[in-house]
C-alpha cells in the first residue's frame, strides 16, 4: 500500500505534481446550509480528499459570488437604515466594507461555520469576498463580460 502521507489542506504547488482546484461559492452568507448544500459539499470533500490521497496537490477554496455580495450589502444597508445610521454613500467605501466584514464575522458566516463544523477540508486561509483586494478587478471584468454577452 505504500507510505501513508499526511493530508495537506492547503495546496503547495510542486512542478511535477498534477494539480486540482475546486472553488466553492457558499449559497448565501445571509442563510444557512440545507441538506442539498451539505450533500454537494460532502461530494466535493470526498473528491478532494481522494485526490489528495492519490498524491495530487489539491486546493479546495471557499469563496463567494456576486449574488452573495449583493445580498450581504442589502442586509447591512437595511441594518444601517433601521438604526438610522449613515448609509454606505455617506460613510464611504472603506468604512462600509469594514462594516460588512464586522457583520459577516458576527452573524453572516453561518454557512462557513457550518461547513467547518462538518469537517470540510477547505483551505480556510484563502476565503475571499468579491470586493476584497485581489478579487475586485477579476470579479468586475467577469461581470462586465457576462453583461456584454447577454
Amino acid at each position: 500500500m505504500g507510505k501513508l502521507r499526511r493530508l495537506r489542506v492547503s495546496a503547495a504547488v510542486q512542478a511535477r505534481r498534477r494539480q486540482l482546484c475546486i472553488v466553492i461559492p457558499p449559497p448565501n452568507v445571509t442563510g444557512s446550509l440545507h441538506m442539498g448544500h451539505a450533500l454537494n459539499n460532502t461530494l466535493q470533500d470526498i473528491l478532494v480528499r481522494f485526490e489528495r490521497m492519490r498524491g495530487r496537490d489539491v486546493l479546495w477554496q471557499p469563496g463567494t459570488d456576486h449574488a452573495v455580495s449583493i445580498a450581504t450589502q442589502m442586509v447591512v444597508e437595511r441594518q444601517l437604515n433601521e438604526r438610522q445610521e449613515p448609509d454606505r454613500r455617506e460613510m464611504g467605501r472603506e468604512a462600509f466594507v469594514e462594516r460588512v466584514w464586522q457583520w459577516k464575522e458576527g452573524s453572516g458566516g453561518t454557512i462557513i461555520n457550518q461547513l467547518k463544523r462538518l469537517g470540510a477540508s477547505c483551505d480556510w486561509s484563502r476565503e475571499r469576498l468579491p470586493w476584497t483586494k485581489g478579487c475586485r478587478r477579476p470579479s468586475s471584468r467577469s461581470s462586465s463580460n457576462c453583461t456584454k454577452r447577454a
